[in-house]
């Protein structure tokens, strides 16, 4: 199952529940006080078959100031390309090498970036709609889920240039979002971000090749 978290209260009587992207911060946040905290705790808070909140989450995290530490949008890219091509082969559970299962996040910056993720997460869930559904339907939500790998996969490549790869993270957050509350247009913002990380290497290396010959 790709959709929602499995585990974990129900909203409060007379009480709107959250929408799924503030669901899955209000996951992250129950993790505060886990130190050290690992990727696998994150894994536990919404069950190894909620492949779309998972998704959110890493992209999120991306997103956040948090992708200024080095390395960081490495490991989380690698992570979102694994998940994303198991999702797109219809894996029933997420599966991780104990290695990357046992990776430390720090928990109080992780803390510390909750409100800004609170913030971008109600952000998302009240702009989703039931639109253009066809691109988020199967076959075609498999387009969806390839983009999402591929943004993954080319976060190590924006590692040189400090938070660019932050815009991939907003294109797998849009994309999962999109999968998960069937929105379309959503998929097609996320595939503007993609074209928009393009450009950063192609500015920055034809900076370079421009300096070395005009050298």
């Amino acid at each position: 199952m790709e959709g929602a978290p499995q585990n974990g209260p129900l909203a409060a009587p007379g009480t709107a529940a959250p929408g799924p992207v503030a669901e899955a911060v209000r996951r992250l946040d129950t993790l505060e006080g886990r130190e050290p905290l690992l990727l696998e705790h994150v894994l536990e808070a919404f069950g190894e078959t909620a492949f779309l909140p998972v998704l959110i989450v890493l992209a999120l995290i991306v997103v956040s100031p948090l992708s200024g530490i080095p390395l960081l949008p490495t490991a989380m890219g690698t992570i979102i390309a694994l998940v994303s091509l198991q999702m797109l082969a219809g894996r029933p559970r997420i599966w991780l090498p104990a290695m990357i299962r046992r990776r430390r996040l720090s928990g109080a910056r992780l803390r510390a970036t909750i409100p800004r993720l609170r913030r971008f997460a109600g952000w998302l869930d009240r702009t989703a709609r039931n639109r253009m559904r066809l691109i988020v339907s199967p076959p075609f939500d498999a387009l969806s889920k390839a983009a999402c790998a591929a943004s993954g996969a080319a976060m190590p490549f924006l590692e040189l240039v400090p938070f660019s790869s932050s815009i991939l993270g907003v294109a797998v957050a849009l994309f999962a979002t999109a999968l998960l509350t069937r929105d379309g247009l959503f998929a097609v913002g996320a595939t503007a971000m993609m074209g928009l990380a393009a450009l950063v290497p192609v500015a920055l290396y034809g900076n370079v090749i421009r300096a070395m010959v005009g050298g």
